[in-house]
């Protein structure tokens, strides 16, 4: 499947975008107005005034203002997204083609929609974890401190940005030194 680009994008969106109660004229100004001011390249004054004229319908200037922008380029379409995602995100979300993005094989990057779920690992991994950290507290509680933990090595833990408990340090140094042979 080729990858589809912002023009396309703009062209199945239009429909959508250009039918009854989208968008505001707010909405559509505040667009044309980041789309003038901070890139006077894609809508220059005159193009603004023009696509914010009161005297000619919301939906024949959205029209135009879509169809210069497809003329326009991809990075211009681009740029629009942007301004639509910035000034009308819930209508954003809803846009065909970002229904077609996400049912597609596509993995484009996608800042527009955010999980509530904070891992999606699911319990088993939540509990695995648990479980993983009460049997090393049980362990560091249960196992007496051990007498051979290197002195310039309790140092260097000492001096970390993490804190580490004096028993919890000398039971990893011990596990550390069995590990590297008494080093």
């Amino acid at each position: 499947m080729t990858e589809q680009t912002y023009c396309d994008r703009l062209v199945q969106d239009t429909p959508f975008l250009t039918s009854l109660g989208r968008l505001s004229e707010q909405q559509v100004d505040r667009i044309i107005l980041q789309l003038n001011r901070y890139y006077p390249q894609i809508l220059s004054n005159k193009d603004a005034e023009k696509f914010r004229n009161p005297k000619v319908s919301l939906r024949v200037r959205l029209c135009d203002l879509l169809g210069h922008l497809q003329q326009s380029g991809e990075r211009d379409c681009q740029e629009f997204y942007r301004a639509l995602y910035i000034h009308a995100q819930p209508l954003h979300s809803c846009l065909p083609s970002r229904h077609a993005l996400q049912n597609s094989d596509c993995t484009e990057l996608d800042s527009g929609t955010a999980s509530c779920e904070l891992s999606d690992r699911g319990p088993v991994a939540f509990l695995t974890c648990l479980g993983l950290a009460a049997g090393l507290a049980l362990l560091i509680y249960c196992c007496p401190p051990d007498p051979k933990v290197l002195p310039g090595a309790r140092r260097v833990l000492g001096f970390s940005p993490v804190i580490i408990d004096r028993h919890a340090s000398r039971f990893l140094l011990a596990f550390l030194t069995d590990d590297l042979g008494g080093l």
